[in-house]
């Protein structure tokens, strides 16, 4: 009968306290473990999104050119020379970051208007214009040289900024 006395208390004490207490343990000839230290988990890491980079990118491009500013305003009240002169103050500041970031060559370094042979068998490569044949030829006049990425040096990702804030609103205190 003490067997299940014991059980009844042992089940009770759990139940309703989580541990069971030093004389009973000492009764059902137990021996307490010293408790393992529970490893904290590392923070998690956030994973950066497909979208992360060109928020970032944008964001940049803003501070930096105030891109964003020129593209998203109606500039169809401005005359051309109006336009032609915030044109200057865009570009030279964006040209400027790309190239801080981004290394860039010419898919096919050729002069534009001259015949060329196309870069290899990659069709992503070459866009044909015109009245292309079912099998692409190997070549044609150079419309455009086209661009691809030969390096990128872009920051990492800071893990507290907020990429969808692209840039604060200011206030200036007079």
């Amino acid at each position: 009968m003490n067997r299940i006395t014991q059980a009844f208390r042992a089940f009770f004490e759990l139940l309703f306290t989580g541990k069971l207490p030093d004389n009973l343990i000492s009764e059902l000839g137990l021996a307490v473990r010293a408790a393992k230290p529970v490893a904290k988990p590392a923070p998690a890491v956030p994973k950066p999104s497909a979208a992360d980079g060109a928020l970032q990118l944008l964001g940049i491009l803003q501070r930096d050119g105030r891109m964003l500013d020129f593209f998203l305003e109606d500039v169809s009240p401005y005359t051309d020379e109006q336009v032609g002169n915030a044109v200057r103050g865009v570009h030279a500041p964006v040209k400027e970051t790309l190239e801080r970031f981004f290394k860039f060559a010419p898919v096919i370094d050729g002069v534009e208007g001259t015949a060329v042979q196309a870069p290899g068998k990659d069709p992503a490569l070459v866009k044909f214009l015109g009245n292309v044949p079912a099998t692409p030829p190997s070549g044609g006049v150079l419309r455009h040289r086209g661009w691809q990425v030969t390096q990128v040096d872009f920051p990492a990702f800071p893990a507290s900024q907020n990429l969808k804030l692209i840039a604060p609103a200011e206030l200036e205190i007079e």
